[in-house]
């Protein structure tokens, strides 16, 4: 696209949004962004945009609603400022567990958020490992789904180069089947390995408990943060090394419970790919000190704890993660390093998808096809 290219970023994650800048070799444009007493959020974007290619990268984590309006804000600030096109960067799209109606009276969530996306002024979406693809469908613009799993098999490869022929893919629950064997299909695809396949049914050991509020005659009942659950292997791990892919890890239980069960089953070894890592401290501590799962592989799509807020109990150590050469990424110096090492507890590997964002930045700027070795 001949339109200038502008990078615009809210407070979600500025660390990444600075990195994929660092790899488009373009600066990150001001945002002032205010937050009053009262919870309102009040945007300026600095920079003249007027006929220019924007991409507004905030994903939309935690405080999940701020970010989300934080967001909102910006494209419409774009938009009144006669920016050409505005393409939202999303690398973790929340409220998209609720997609669609499991209950009698409950809202879709994540159409709505497509909505209120839309009503702002947004001309494109990019976003990463995207909890259901129908998600798509809930826009009227085009939406791009990256995929990060050339990062997390580059992660394994590097871990566990002796296993890579006892490998089986594992997907936590039924309805991740199809991302896990996207994922088995990609080391076949391009790593030229063979893996096995099995699935896990999760249910509910026991009933929620709520705690409930009542406020002017209304009665609220707010979730519990833990569930314990109940797992139920079908597929062969005895003996194998165990890869579970998960797109999102909230407080870790489920991810727990199936290294458990894959454990009982004759697992020796169990690692956890998973692309949006949502963990609290605690939910980090519980999966740091567990003693069946061997390592946790999350990327940078949200802010992840480093180790100056980790309790002072957790080891930690330094890790360096290098992005991966390929001929599909002509466009992205790939040759460095993405980041400087976060140091994190031993168990837990951070990877950056800097150089995923970039390039697919880079290719929907330029009019190109994103749809090699990026979807």
């Amino acid at each position: 696209m001949h339109f200038t290219l502008k990078v615009v970023a809210g407070t979600a994650n500025l660390d990444l949004a600075m990195e994929v800048c660092r790899f488009l070799n373009a600066d990150l444009s001001t945002a002032i962004v205010e937050r009053f007493k009262d919870g309102e959020i009040k945007v300026q974007v600095e920079d003249s945009v007027r006929g220019c290619d924007c991409f507004v990268f905030q994903p939309t984590c935690r405080p999940v609603n701020d970010n989300i309006m934080e967001l909102c804000l910006i494209i419409d600030a774009l938009r009144r400022a006669s920016a050409a096109r505005i393409t939202a960067v999303v690398p973790y799209y929340s409220y998209a567990r609720q997609d669609r109606k499991t209950k009698p009276r409950v809202p879709i969530a994540a159409a709505m958020l497509a909505r209120f996306l839309e009503a702002s002024g947004v001309d494109h979406v990019i976003t990463l490992e995207l909890h259901a693809g129908q998600i798509q469908g809930f826009f009227k613009v085009p939406v791009d789904n990256i995929s990060t799993r050339s990062v997390m098999v580059n992660s394994i490869k590097k871990l566990f180069l002796n296993h890579m022929n006892n490998l089986v893919i594992v997907t936590p629950d039924a309805a991740g089947g199809e991302r896990s064997e996207r994922f088995r299909s990609y080391l076949k695809s391009e790593e030229d390995i063979e893996a096995e396949f099995a699935v896990m049914n999760k249910w509910k050991t026991k009933l929620e408990e709520f705690s409930t509020k009542k406020s002017a005659g209304t009665q609220i009942r707010i979730a519990p943060n833990k569930k314990e659950f109940k797992m139920e292997l079908m597929g062969n791990v005895q003996g194998k090394v165990c890869i579970i892919v998960d797109d999102i890890a909230d407080t870790g239980s489920s991810l727990l419970a199936a290294a458990k069960c894959l454990r009982k089953n004759g697992a020796i070894k169990v690692i956890a790919c998973v692309s949006h890592c949502l963990l609290n401290e605690d939910g980090l501590r519980s999966v740091v000190h567990d003693r069946n799962l061997d390592h946790l592989i999350i990327t940078d799509t949200v802010p992840v704890l480093t180790v100056s807020e980790l309790p002072p109990t957790l080891n930690t150590r330094k890790l360096h993660e290098r992005a991966p050469s390929s001929p599909a990424f002509g466009g992205v110096d790939m040759d460095v390093d993405i980041q400087e090492a976060k140091s994190v507890c031993p168990k837990v590997i951070h990877v950056s998808v800097a150089h995923l964002i970039a390039e697919s930045i880079r290719r929907v700027h330029n009019e190109e096809s994103i749809s090699s070795g990026l979807l």
